[in-house]
C-alpha cells in the first residue's frame, strides 16, 4: 500500500470546563490512518514550549512523525450544540514556508505521492508553499485554508483567498459551511467546478457528502452514527481516508463511501 502524507500545524483546543486538548489535522488524520491500517508520514509544527506535550500524542498513533518547533502553537476555543460549532481563534500558528517544503518536509515525506494538507487558518499554507509541496505529489487541501480568516477573536469566514492557492491542488475537501462561503447556499455543481479543482468533495454531516468529479456531481449517503458524538476532527479523518482510498485506485464515489464509514467508526467510538 502506498503511504499517505499529512502536513499541518498542531493545536491546543480549549473546551468549556475541560483541560486543553491536543488537536490539529495531523492528530485526527493519523487516527484515521491507524484505523485503516495504512502506512503514512506526518510533518507537523508547534511551539517549542508545547512540543513535549503535543508530539507524543501524535507519535503514539504509530506513524513516522517529524515535528519541528515553531514560534507559536495554534490555539482555538470550541463550543458545540449538536452538529453546530462555534469557535474562537486564541493564537495563530506559524505559516509554512517554501524553504521548509523543499527541506525538512521533503525529507519527512520522502517517497510519499499523496498528501493531505491540513491548514487551520488561511495563513498556514501560501500558494508558493503549496506549489513546492505539489512537485511529485498529489495534494488534497482542506477548505479551512481558503475561508478561515487569520485573526484573533471569534472565528470569521470569508472568500477573500488567493486563487493561486488552488493551482497546485488535485482534490479540495470542503465542509458545507465552507462551500456556502465560496459558492453560495445552493451548492451548484457548476459553481464548485468553477473553483478550478478537478475533484471537490463537500461533507454535509449526517446528510452525507456531495462529490463533484470527472465532470459530474453525485450525492453519497453518510454511514449512520451510534449515539451522541463529538465531531471534532471529523473533517481531517474524512479527508485522509478519502485520499487513502483514491491513492489505492478507488473511484471518487467509492472513496467517499469508504471515508464515511471510517469517520462513523471513529466518532461512534467516542459516543457517550
Amino acid at each position: 500500500m502506498k503511504p499517505v502524507g499529512v502536513i499541518g500545524n498542531l493545536a491546543r483546543d480549549l473546551f468549556p470546563g475541560a483541560p486543553p486538548r491536543p488537536g490539529g489535522g495531523p492528530i485526527y488524520a493519523a487516527q484515521a490512518l491507524r484505523a485503516l491500517g495504512r502506512p503514512g508520514a506526518i510533518a507537523c509544527k508547534c511551539s517549542a514550549a508545547d512540543r513535549p506535550e503535543l508530539l507524543p500524542r501524535v507519535a503514539a498513533l504509530g506513524l513516522p512523525v517529524r515535528c519541528m518547533a515553531g514560534r507559536a502553537t495554534a490555539t482555538f476555543s470550541f463550543a458545540y450544540s449538536g452538529e453546530e460549532r462555534t469557535m474562537g481563534v486564541e493564537v495563530i500558528g506559524d505559516p509554512w514556508t517554501t524553504d521548509e517544503a523543499a527541506g525538512w518536509v521533503a525529507r519527512a515525506l520522502d517517497r510519499v505521492e499523496w498528501v493531505h494538507v491540513a491548514p487551520l487558518l488561511r495563513s498556514d499554507f501560501p500558494a508558493e508553499t503549496l506549489e513546492r509541496l505539489a512537485r511529485g505529489r498529489r495534494l488534497l487541501l482542506d477548505g479551512q485554508g481558503l475561508v478561515r480568516v487569520p485573526e484573533l477573536g471569534p472565528l470569521r469566514l470569508d472568500n477573500d483567498y488567493d486563487p493561486d492557492v488552488l493551482r497546485s491542488v488535485a482534490i479540495l475537501k470542503l465542509s458545507e459551511e465552507e462551500a456556502v462561503v465560496l459558492v453560495g447556499e445552493e451548492l451548484e455543481p457548476s459553481a464548485l467546478m468553477a473553483l478550478g479543482v478537478r475533484e471537490v468533495i463537500v461533507t454535509l454531516g449526517s446528510r452525507g457528502s456531495l462529490l463533484v468529479a470527472e465532470g459530474r456531481a453525485e450525492r453519497v449517503p453518510a454511514t449512520p452514527l451510534r449515539g451522541s458524538v463529538d465531531p471534532t476532527g471529523a473533517g481531517d479523518a474524512f479527508a485522509v481516508s478519502y485520499l487513502a482510498a483514491r491513492s489505492s485506485g478507488q473511484s471518487p464515489a467509492a472513496a467517499a463511501r469508504r471515508a464515511s464509514t471510517v469517520v462513523a467508526g471513529l466518532l461512534s467510538g467516542r459516543a457517550g
